[in-house]
């Protein structure tokens, strides 16, 4: 009994030694401990140098980016690669092959594959996309889409914290004192001025441009895009023009049209008189909302409460004094009527 438990003793002393310390880790800090793939993507997606648009996937946003981009972006940045420690000497298409095993990327194809009328190539980024049967790297037109959810920025909290108060703030418009009605007023009305002179500017340019030179030039290309970046959003000039030039007789008959369009408004255009009822209803409405005051509500309410009695009591008033009238009236009648029956008697008897 004793030498058995004396080689079971040995036997838990060698396996204890036999063990290596940095493989063999409790399964729970294996599960805490971070995918290094994990780990890279994240970094290379929140990175600002990879070019990636938004798209449609399947009825769902997604972000993608081209293969080609991965490529060059990883050839200047190869630093990121250290992340993935053991394996930072993989080859960019084995990096992109593991992301797809491991769900992280998925490969995507355009929807559209047919070049539009009017357009001499495809679409530099769809906007829809649908998945590639063969999930395996490519850069050739080839597009790699985020499977994973990516940690919010913590400016984008605070902005989705404060919408319910801004639109408390906005249903409290009426209660604010003048000067600042004023003030917001006039802000939201340069606001609005704003952008309708610029699509303004922006509507002239394209026709002067296309009418004169047969070009086709938006300045804010994105200004009315749905997706789009804030960079891309404000970014002035536009790509270069793809498409078809258009035909002479198209632009001669379009500048036809704007100038017929242009004399026309000119001669319908309201008078001096027409233009100042207009602002003058205008600005009667913007005085009303102004003016308003919860304390001025609150005492016509009470104004109007008060008038209400006053001429409640005196129709009572006036009701109660017909009443009397009318019964004097009634009474001197039946006086009146009691007097001639005695004289017609009294006639009676001197016959």
């Amino acid at each position: 009994m004793k030498k058995a438990g004396a080689e079971k003793k040995r036997a838990r002393r060698s396996s204890a030694a036999s063990r290596d310390p940095a493989t063999d880790t409790p399964p729970r800090k294996q599960a805490n401990k971070k995918d290094v793939f994990q780990l890279f993507a994240e970094k290379v997606r929140d990175h600002k140098d990879l070019v990636s648009r938004w798209a449609v996937l399947q009825e769902t946003r997604v972000e993608y980016f081209r293969g080609k981009d991965f490529v060059t972006f990883l050839r200047n940045h190869p630093e990121l690669k250290d992340i993935l420690e053991s394996d930072r000497h993989l080859e960019v298409e084995d990096i992109v092959n593991v992301l797809l095993s491991k769900n992280l990327l998925v490969r995507c194809d355009r929807v559209v594959k047919t070049v539009r009328p009017g357009k001499r190539k495809l679409s530099t980024w769809p906007a829809h996309l649908e998945i590639y049967p063969d999930q395996e790297f490519s850069d050739n037109d080839a597009f790699f889409a985020w499977t994973f959810v990516n940690k919010r920025p913590l400016w984008q909290t605070l902005l989705s914290l404060s919408w319910p108060v801004l639109t408390l703030a906005i249903c409290l418009f009426p209660v604010y004192p003048h000067q600042a009605k004023l003030l917001i007023l006039y802000s939201c009305a340069g606001v609005l001025l704003l952008i309708l002179c610029l699509l303004l500017v922006r509507g002239l340019i394209f026709g002067a441009s296309w009418i004169l030179l047969g070009r086709r030039i938006w300045i804010f290309p994105n200004i009315l895009a749905e997706e789009a970046t804030l960079r891309e959003l404000f970014r002035f000039w536009p790509k270069k023009d793809e498409e078809e030039k258009p035909k002479l007789t198209a632009r001669f008959f379009f500048a036809i049209v704007a100038v017929l369009a242009i004399l026309l408004l000119r001669h319908h255009a309201p008078d001096e008189a027409a233009r100042a009822r207009y602002q003058r209803r205008v600005s009667n409405i913007i005085d009303d909302v102004l003016e308003w005051d919860p304390r001025l509500a609150l005492s016509g309410m009470m104004d109007s409460m008060q008038s209400e009695e006053v001429n409640g009591t005196e129709t009572n008033g006036n009701f109660t004094d017909g009443e009397r009238a009318d019964d004097v009236n009634r009474s001197t009648d039946e006086k009146d009527h009691l007097f001639d029956d005695d004289d017609n008697d009294n006639d009676k008897d001197h016959i």
